[in-house]
């Protein structure tokens, strides 16, 4: 028996709840999850319902890439449950009184318009506060009330009712798109992206090498470094168990490749980034009495051409002891398909490497910079792929279980690093925008949990924010910048790296503590 396609009214009245559902405030503010339920419906609506599955997610709405393994990346399942939650809100609120619900079955994807038989339809009531809201959302509303009221009259009045509800629907489309081109967008001075870079890195091949080990290594941000390979020369050590700097995962330093050696590591054809890992653990105070500057010169190339030259790591990093990672960009395999790094030391002294790291990359500039003060990784509700805290040095990290007003990603805003810190972010050379995301706390940082709702002044934190020693901002406090949320986000352009390729920011107190929730590095 053949099945039936659905009425042609049905898929009008779908498509109607689907426009209303994406004008909504609920979707406006959140882009990516409206652009995932239309690819979902629209797939649903030409008869593909069969096509819709995590890997063609992955690929066709986050730009994953032929190579998207959904094992390692759980970006479709975090998405699709985050959609979930938003239409369960929506349909709590403003839906609530609509014919057709939109819901995501847990476990799949394809999208159900469920009748709403718990809501019956009620005669227009003239009191005000059953009135539908001002606005366009209020035209859909009050648009869409009268082919329901009318679905009992003689035909001429259906007839009439459609062409009436096609043509204000219409008109209200027309309406949203003329705001959109007028207003200019918030994120208008930011660096002009490939739409991949704005969604996120692109995807493809990582290869990630831990020099010296014999084992694996998974780090805080969930990712696996293999143990050394594709090396010839040097010779594999083990420091002795000790804290480095600016880095949640110190052991992760502990073994090194030294000496003079090279790597040929094969890869596919492409444009990738190199990420370079040192940390100097033998030359230090301790055991030169002066210092460890000097101590050790190195040289790296890769494919022959010069990356480093008289490369000093304590004097790069600014202390031994202490994680100092490189970035290049617009790096591709030799005509062999390997990529050859050559590692030398001077004045007589090894060579010393941590890690290696090779991610897809882009061709003159460095994929998108997210850190959240948190131990964990997160994606947040625009897709963004948020690295747990590192290149840090003082502070300390602070969660809270009161929810921050103002954001519809609290989650975001959950966790912050407080006191008198610096972050040295490693980039390539050029000019960058930088994006701060800060919290206002209901308490002291000494009562991180205090409980939700409960009455306390806000606490009075002055600081100064510095961007390579040029201040950013000065006496900036949360408290009076928030005023109606307790969510503050500041952005800066034009910066540029310091001469040994970072952004270092600082964190000043002025009085109490500096805190900082987020911070976002985009190349321009």
């Amino acid at each position: 028996m053949a099945i039936e396609s659905p009425e042609l009214a049905d898929i009008e009245a779908q498509r109607a709840e689907l426009e209303a559902v994406l004008h909504s405030e609920h979707f406006t503010r959140a882009p990516t999850l409206a652009h995932l339920l239309s690819y979902l419906c629209e797939s649903l609506f030409a008869g593909k319902s069969g096509q819709i599955k995590e890997y063609s997610v992955g690929v066709e709405v986050f730009h994953r890439g032929p190579s998207f393994d959904q094992d390692s990346d759980s970006i479709v399942r975090v998405e699709a449950n985050r959609l979930r939650k938003r239409l369960a809100a929506y349909y709590a609120g403003e839906g609530a009184s609509h014919r057709l619900h939109i819901t995501i079955p847990l476990g799949q994807y394809i999208p159900r318009f469920e009748s709403a038989v718990s809501h019956q339809v009620e005669p227009v009531s003239t009191d005000a506060a059953a009135l539908p809201p001002p606005g366009i959302k209020g035209a859909i509303t009050r648009l869409r009330e009268p082919w329901l009221r009318l679905s009992s009259r003689p035909a001429w009045w259906l007839v009439a009712a459609l062409a009436l509800l096609s043509l204000g629907l219409g008109c209200a489309l027309l309406i949203v798109r003329h705001i959109k081109q007028a207003v200019p967008a918030a994120e208008s001075n930011q660096p002009a992206l490939p739409a991949e870079a704005q969604l996120g890195p692109p995807g493809g091949e990582e290869v990630r090498i831990l020099a010296g080990s014999s084992r694996g290594f998974v780090d805080h941000a969930g990712k696996l470094w293999n143990a050394d390979a594709w090396f010839d020369g040097g010779t594999a050590v083990r420091g002795p168990a000790q804290q480095i700097w600016r880095t949640q995962n110190s052991d992760f330093y502990l073994t090194s490749r030294q000496g003079q050696f090279r790597y040929a590591i094969p890869l596919k054809q492409g444009i990738y980034e190199l990420h370079l890992y040192f940390a100097e653990t033998v030359y230090g105070p301790e055991s030169s009495g002066t210092g460890g500057e000097g101590s050790r010169i190195l040289t790296v190339r890769a494919n022959g051409k010069l990356l480093l030259t008289r490369f000093d790591i304590v004097a790069d990093a600014g202390a031994s002891r202490t994680a100092d990672v490189k970035v290049f960009t617009g790096i591709e395999p030799a005509s062999d398909g390997l990529l050859h790094l050559e590692f030398s030391g001077g004045d007589g002294k090894p060579a010393i490497l941590s890690a290696i790291e090779i991610l897809p990359g882009f061709r003159g500039h460095i994929r998108p910079v997210r850190l959240l003060a948190r131990q964990t990784p997160y994606y947040s509700n625009d897709s963004h792929w948020w690295s747990p805290d590192n290149y840090f040095e003082g502070g300390q990290l602070a969660s809270y279980t009161a929810p921050v007003s103002g954001t519809d990603d609290p989650e975001l805003y959950e966790t912050e690093r407080w006191g008198n810190f610096s972050y040295a972010i490693p980039v390539s050379p050029g000019k960058y925008s930088l994006t701060l995301h800060f919290a206002v706390r209901r308490g002291d940082w000494d009562q991180p949990s205090s409980a939700p709702g409960e009455n306390r002044s806000p606490v009075a934190h002055i600081f100064d924010v510095f961007c390579n020693g040029n201040a950013l901002l000065r006496n900036f406090n949360p408290v009076t910048e928030a005023r109606q949320t307790d969510v503050v986000i500041r952005k800066f352009t034009g910066l540029e790296p310091n001469a040994q390729g970072k952004l270092l920011l600082s964190f000043v107190p002025v009085e109490g503590y500096a805190t900082v929730t987020g911070i976002e590095v985009l190349p321009q």
